[in-house]
């Protein structure tokens, strides 16, 4: 099935998954059917209102959450800036929102917007630790506290659960690298997804908000079926991601534990048999289908152009600024090796064969960039 099937070697299913089946599927039907205003009364608007509400409930449905909780939102970030944003201006105290020193750029671009943020530092393996979470939230210039589910990076789970806030400061939680995967962790306020990440089409977002929460829209508003969302909403694609999202909890205990146990695969074998090289990230703890490392002496571009060469597309970098490749934030805030960083992200159907294959031209391109500089 053309654009449902991933391009051979493609090893980055944490920046884009393909489009699921189920997604291609129903967002091919939804085309004819879900074009018109939801807003109206007319046959045409109905029948858009009801697909609409159909999406929500669906998405509700396998995340857990009540369906007047979700809103659709033109992409993750959008839905991370609303969440995040909302919370700040509806605190009932302070201006500061603390954040872990490992959050996605969209949450550190929307901090830095909103005036005032204060990092929480990691472990080596990434991870916050609740107690240093909960001193640091318990002060009372403090609004919001910011963790996410799981780092973008490097794999690793966060302890969102376990953070004992106190009642009048929300957590926001950026659950794009795990929505759909994992089950969604307890305790917060908001929370955003990003439906590409999933297999769902690009272009949508998942925003929720509990119905207790203190959250006030902090941009302009728009008369639209959602007071959260802004524009017309494309019925469609929520469609067709609500489609994929419900596809991939269905199948999620298969594939993640397949997906784990390859990257036990690559974690031995890049460890075993490339010299000066730091497997990084929590090895049990962590985004199934995610393994990141480093190695000593070499060019993170370098090494990303010549797997690419070889028809192997991974990435390189920061998660939020690879296309840059500066130094990754992340890395820095672990105290790991922050050059040559690999990140590989397995796609849905990935095999033995597919991480074998990889394993076996890595000593060798990085043996051939090291040679480049006289190593």
């Amino acid at each position: 099935m053309t654009g449902s099937v991933p391009a051979q070697g493609d090893l980055d299913s944490a920046s884009a998954a393909p489009l699921h089946p189920a997604a291609r599927e129903v967002l091919l039907a939804a085309l004819d059917r879900g074009y018109a205003d939801p807003r109206r009364l007319h046959r045409a608007g109905r029948e858009a209102r009801l697909l609409l509400d159909n999406a929500r409930e669906a998405t509700a449905g396998a995340l857990g959450v009540r369906a007047d909780e979700v809103t659709f939102t033109p992409s993750g970030t959008h839905a991370t800036h609303l969440g995040l944003l909302g919370l700040v201006r509806g605190a009932r105290r302070g201006d500061l929102v603390v954040h872990s020193a490992v959050e996605h750029s969209a949450v550190r671009h929307a901090v830095e917007w909103s005036g005032r943020g204060e990092e929480v530092p990691v472990d080596k393996d990434g991870r916050v630790d609740p107690a240093e979470v909960r001193a640091r939230a318990v002060r009372p210039e403090v609004a919001v506290v910011a963790v996410q589910s799981a780092n973008h990076e490097v794999g690793t789970v966060q302890p969102v659960g376990r953070l004992d806030l106190p009642p009048d400061v929300p957590l926001f939680t950026d659950a794009c690298a795990s929505m759909g995967r994992l089950a969604l962790p307890s305790g917060w306020a908001a929370a955003a997804g990003s439906a590409h990440k999933w297999g769902g089409p690009a272009g949508v977002g998942v925003l929720l908000v509990r119905t207790r929460a203190r959250w006030r829209n902090p941009f302009p508003g728009d008369d639209r079926v959602d007071e959260r969302s802004t524009g017309f909403e494309n019925i469609p694609a929520v469609l067709a991601a609500a489609a994929a999202l419900q596809a991939v909890v269905a199948q999620r205990e298969e594939v993640n534990a397949r997906h784990h146990d390859l990257v036990d695969v690559v974690r031995r074998r890049v460890a075993a048999e490339v010299p000066d090289v730091e497997v990084v990230g929590d090895p049990v703890r962590r985004l199934p289908h995610v393994v990141t490392f480093s190695c000593l002496y070499v060019d993170g571009e370098a090494l990303v152009t010549e797997l690419d060469r070889r028809g192997f597309g991974i990435a390189s970098g920061s998660a939020c600024t690879a296309s840059t490749l500066t130094p990754s934030h992340v890395l820095e805030a672990m105290g790991v090796l922050t050059h040559g960083n690999v990140r590989l992200s397995l796609q849905r159907d990935a095999t033995r064969a597919d991480v074998d294959a990889f394993c076996d031209v890595l000593p060798d391109v990085v043996a051939e960039i090291r040679s480049r500089v006289g190593l």
